[in-house]
């Protein structure tokens, strides 16, 4: 009797590891995956063109292997940035995305749905209406915009403690007073700086400079990291307060942490690229399937982002009859998408 009983949490501590190993190594050869896939298509950005370049000539260009100016003007002087803005951009939706919708536990609760690159459009709009600045500093309107943005929702929020729902519901407000706004400033604009909001809220990869591209950058290298990081606090966090408290997280702040460490990512990226729409709210989701019981990685939504982002520019750039703003494939891809996910969610009977 006592070997049986001895067995017994010997065998589940066993099945325990046993798919503990399983979901790290499933997890690995995801990340692994994506990372090769958004690599390829990163490469891919830089071939085409209207003078097209091998993978050869491309990757041989970066690494210095090859002596060839005009190889090297089109790629490190025209290509790269883009190549480049549109890798960062989709790392820091993708992140982004992926924290508000852990954290808040709703997968409709998007950076593009709870005011967030909202309140970026309407400092952005109002910068060109109003003042008819560009460059930089839209850029820096946009940011401004942004972190304002969440400040005034995790503001009103606040009830002893931010609720989940309670932030989706007053970031839905937000989003809707702030549209709202928009349509006036642009209401009151001449043509051209209207022709000029109503691009820059479309989104486009490659609109913003070599100094706001450098910033992103550097964000990520600080902000991605740490996001993983974060991670362990995440998980527990979805578990529920109460939870979260037992495992001994401070639940409070770990949500401000993790809530900033998103909207500095996401109000970095509109400021680079304008307002992509849904590639924040598809790419966690996307990720969770591939990494099947191993859901959750930041790191694999990240990578889904930039493989979503640099397929979105290859398709708006060649493939349509004429080249159209990344955000136009970005919202012709993820509107179906959001359709798909109310019906099913209210078919499962968890949607309301």
């Amino acid at each position: 009797m006592s070997v049986i009983t001895a067995a017994g949490p010997a065998a589940v501590d066993g099945a325990l590891r046993a798919g503990r190993r399983r979901r790290t190594t499933r997890a690995a050869l995801v990340i692994g995956g994506l990372a090769a896939v958004a690599a390829g298509l990163f490469v891919v950005t830089m071939m085409v063109g209207s003078f097209a370049l091998t993978a050869v000539e491309v990757v041989g260009s970066l690494l210095g292997l090859r002596d060839d100016p005009s190889v090297d003007f089109i790629v490190l002087g025209l290509r790269l940035p883009t190549a480049t803005a549109a890798l960062a951009v989709g790392l820091a939706l993708g992140a982004s995305g992926t924290i508000f919708q852990q954290l808040l536990r709703n997968p409709l609760a998007s950076p593009d749905f709870v005011g967030i690159t909202s309140g970026a459009g309407l400092a952005a709009v109002s910068g060109i209406v109003f003042l008819q600045v560009g460059g930089i500093v839209i850029s820096g309107f946009a940011l401004g915009g942004a972190l304002l943005a969440a400040v005034l929702m995790y503001a009103l929020a606040w009830r002893g403690g931010v609720s989940g729902y309670r932030f989706i519901l007053i970031g839905i407000g937000v989003l809707v007073f702030f549209d709202g706004l928009i349509g006036y400033v642009i209401s009151r604009a001449q043509l051209t700086e209207a022709r000029q909001a109503m691009h820059w809220l479309t989104g486009s990869i490659g609109q913003a400079g070599p100094d706001e591209l450098r910033l992103l950058l550097g964000a990520l290298v600080v902000m991605l990291p740490l996001a993983v990081l974060l991670q362990r606090q995440l998980r527990a966090l979805e578990l529920g307060d109460d939870a979260a408290a037992a495992l001994g997280s401070r639940t409070e702040l770990s949500r401000a942490g993790l809530l900033a460490t998103a909207v500095v990512l996401v109000a970095l990226a509109v400021a680079v690229a304008g307002p992509l729409l849904f590639v924040a709210f598809v790419a966690g989701p996307v990720a969770d399937r591939l990494l099947g019981p191993a859901t959750g990685g930041i790191l694999a939504a990240a990578l889904v982002g930039a493989s979503l982002l640099l397929t979105a520019d290859l398709a708006a750039v060649h493939l349509m009859p004429t080249p159209l703003p990344t955000g136009v494939v970005t919202g012709a891809v993820g509107a179906p998408y959001l359709l798909w996910l109310l019906a099913t969610t209210n078919r499962r009977g968890a949607g309301g």
